[in-house]
């Protein structure tokens, strides 16, 4: 008794957990019985020769997506790699939607002519090309002078059968891979470009089909229809696929007047699909224009809901059409609009704040909540005249441009909504502008505050002067992508860097950054030196020259790095221009180079340069970096720490937006801007010295200029020698960035204290 009580207390410690164990076994055990019976039954069930339970397909049940659906059964491709032969690098697609094999939305074809390509075309071009995503123009003609902004491909026969037969085969030719679906449509056809693109959205690409206005065969079958041309139709990317290897048989075997119908005889006796006007719910409105027709007075609901009108006799009726859909989809939008808000108004009086969380305007965010006084959004103060913000600092400028015609409108709305509001009780119209503010709020849009004078006419003609305040906000509409030309990180880059006689003592740490970062990497860049000299130094170059120790230190370079060469350009001259010595280096260098041109305190990276080779394009984008510069170590730790390392971005310094020393772009963009910039000094050399790289294309090309904040460019401090000789602006530039690189405020007034406590001590 005495040994089973000692060997229980022994036990009791891990009994608990021996029981868990247990219990934990017998309920696994159990649940596989359970789950193994129902497996079974599972299986008997779905091998008997019964219907599938609750309606599910065949290929539901077997686990796989059945015939038919092998373009959407995801698959995996194993890697193996044969040892017996070499290895061979992968080549990746240029975009990931190539390689995942996503198509585009829609492509579309107009058939046009030699008597309306210069009329009716260019109608169209106007007026709904810009709404679809790809658009082509089809003719029989040779020799075709193309319109203006317009696609066109000309297939040298005006036969209309030749024509049809000819497109359909070029389309499937350059684009059957690229898209899903195809509309073809005549000139004087006038389509709703937004609503046939919503349309393709709510259609099954798993069809074969052959949407339109259809219309029966004269003579012919009574079952069988084909989509009648003048009002456009719609077909899938597998019909057109299917369809291509029977076009040479249809133009052979196939007697027909009209291409439409021809189209139409070809897929069904071929492909046995007719055409229809509806599918999967969707339904393809037409409408069919009577003569004298004013397209203003139509009210029918037949014509509002038409995907395409047809004929268009003439260019002005195409506009005239144009403008009387763009009218009834623009108060669609806005019943829309109202029918939204009045939702939402009705659903916030549910909410935990109830109706003081509704926000105004109805449906728009809520302005931004700053969480401190650094958060703060500021208000530009404006008149009809003037404005009392300015983008270059100035306190006051005169309206104009962009800004003008913003004031402009804003007020104009402000009018309109009151009379609209307040008619025909009142009748307002503006006397004067009091006063203005307007800021942007990055979460909901544009907002102004208008304080207006306003007369107000009664019904009897009694008028009286008041003044009241509005509040008006332009919200942000839906959001762009801009679509931008394709570039890679495997451009070389062409580092340019000019040196002057100041420069020689910060030369050694740029040459060993370029080496750790750019050589020690292999990285694909080249660095060339411009050696500015006064002509004084020029003409004692062969007894002391003052860059030798530079071209000593590029020979200990050359001799490190064997397959490197760093070559140098020597420059005589009292004023350097930073454009004159462009001019010497774009000559020297091929037309596709990508420079770099950058200043001696600047610190390369391998990550600066890959931004640059990302953020310059070719015929469309240079990059004037904002590099960070540094304060004066001397007044920010004033000898109580010390500066951190290169690598850390988070030290002390501003970006420096006063200087354009840095900036990346194509030497054929350059050469271009160049040209026209000589064309219009008509050799006024002296020009050149007021001016800047970036002044030569803000002035003369018409590229994107991005000028950006760029973290990676860091820059140590040192004081800037500025050269009096410079224009007047390029001076005061390089004074105001010695002065704001010196510290910040706080570390200013630091300084300031301590040398009067030190003064009154």
């Amino acid at each position: 008794a005495m040994r089973l009580a000692a060997l229980l207390a022994a036990l009791r410690p891990v009994l608990p957990l021996v029981l868990g164990l247990s219990l934990g076994c017998s309920l696994s055990l159990l649940r596989a019985s359970w789950s193994q019976s129902a497996g079974e039954d599972q299986c008997r069930g779905a091998a008997g020769p019964g219907p599938f339970a609750g309606g599910a397909p065949p290929e539901a049940a077997g686990g796989g997506p059945g015939p038919g659906h092998e373009d959407f059964r995801p698959r995996i491709v194993p890697y193996y790699r044969d040892p017996n032969k070499p290895y061979k690098k992968v080549l990746r697609t240029r975009y990931i939607q190539t390689e995942l094999g996503f198509h585009e939305r829609l492509f579309v074809a107009v058939l046009t002519s030699k008597a309306t390509l210069n009329t009716l075309a260019v109608a169209v071009n106007k007026t709904v090309a810009h709404h679809f995503p790809r658009l082509l123009y089809f003719t029989g003609l040779r020799s075709a002078k193309v319109p203006h902004g317009m696609v066109l491909v000309a297939h040298g026969d005006e036969r209309p059968i030749w024509l049809m037969y000819e497109t359909v085969h070029y389309i499937h030719q350059h684009f059957g891979s690229d898209y899903d679906w195809f509309y073809i449509m005549q000139d004087d056809t006038y389509a709703q470009a937004e609503q046939v693109k919503a349309l393709v959205t709510h259609l099954s690409i798993n069809q074969d089909v052959y949407l339109g206005r259809a219309e029966e065969f004269i003579g012919g079958d009574e079952q069988a229809r084909y989509c009648h041309g003048g009002f456009g139709y719609l077909i899938s990317r597998s019909l057109l696929l299917k369809l291509h290897p029977h076009l040479d048989s249809c133009r052979n075997e196939i007697l027909s007047v009209r291409p439409d119908e021809w189209l139409g005889r070809c897929i069904i006796d071929f492909l046995g699909v007719t055409c229809v006007s509806q599918l999967q719910g969707q339904h393809y409105h037409t409408y069919e224009l009577a003569k004298n027709t004013e397209p203003e007075k139509e009210e029918e609901e037949e014509f509002q809901a038409a995907l395409a009108v047809h004929p268009v006799s003439d260019m002005t009726l195409m506009y005239r059409l144009h403008k009387r859909f763009s009218r009834i989809q623009l108060d669609r939008a806005y019943q829309e609009i109202q029918d939204l808000q009045m939702q939402i108004r009705n659903l916030t009086s549910l909410t935990p704040a109830g109706e003081a969380g509704l926000t105004w305007p109805v449906g728009i965010n809520a302005p931004f909540l700053p969480k401190s006084r650094f958060e703060v959004i500021g208000w530009d103060y404006f008149t009809e005249q003037h404005l009392f913000s300015c983008p270059d600092g100035s306190p006051k400028c005169e309206l104009s441009g962009a800004s003008k015609a913003d004031v402009s409108e804003i007020i104009e709305s402000a009018l309109e909504q009151l009379n609209s509001r307040y008619q025909p009780l009142l009748r307002f119209s503006k006397r004067q502008l009091l006063n203005g503010y307007r800021r942007f709020d990055p979460t909901r849009g544009m907002e102004y505050t208008l304080d207006l004078l306003l007369e107000a006419v009664t019904q009897k003609g009694h008028s009286h002067v008041l003044a009241k305040r509005v509040s008006l906000v332009r919200p942000l509409s839906k959001v762009e992508i801009i679509p931008m030309p394709y570039v890679t990180e495997a451009t070389r880059v062409q580092l340019v860097l000019p040196l002057t006689v100041q420069d020689l003592d910060f030369v050694a740490n740029f040459l060993d950054m370029f080496a750790m970062n750019t050589l020690d990497t292999h990285d694909n860049a080249l660095l060339t030196l411009l050696f500015i000299y006064h002509p004084y130094d020029a003409q004692r170059v062969s007894q002391v020259d003052v860059f030798a120790g530079v071209k000593a230190m590029v020979g200990e370079l050359e001799k490190r790095y064997a397959e490197v060469k760093i070559p140098w350009i020597s420059v005589k001259t009292e004023v350097p221009s930073q454009v004159k010595l462009m001019d010497i280096v774009s000559k020297k260098h091929p037309v596709d180079t990508l420079f770099f041109l950058a200043s001696v305190w600047t610190e390369i990276n391998m990550e600066f340069l890959n931004r640059c080779r990302m953020n310059t394009i070719s015929n469309w984008q240079v990059f004037f970096p904002v590099h960070f510069q540094e304060f004066n170590p001397a007044l920010v730790y004033r000898g109580e720490q010390t500066a951190s390392s290169s690598t850390d971005f988070l030290r002390d310094g501003h970006f420096d937006r006063h200087s354009f020393a840095e900036a990346c772009f194509y030497n054929s963009d350059y050469m271009t801007a160049r040209t026209k910039l000589a064309a219009d000094i008509l050799d006024r050399d002296e020009v050149l010295e007021n001016m800047e790289v970036f002044d030569v294309f803000l002035h003369y090309s018409g590229l994107h200029l991005f000028r950006a904040v760029e973290p990676g460019l860091v820059q140590k401090y040192a004081l800037r020698s500025c050269n009096p000789r410079l224009s007047e602006e390029l001076y005061h530039r390089c004074v105001l960035s010695n002065l704001e690189g010196l510290a910040s405020r706080s570390h200013l007034a630091m300084a300031l204290f301590e040398q009067e406590q030190a003064n009154s001590t």
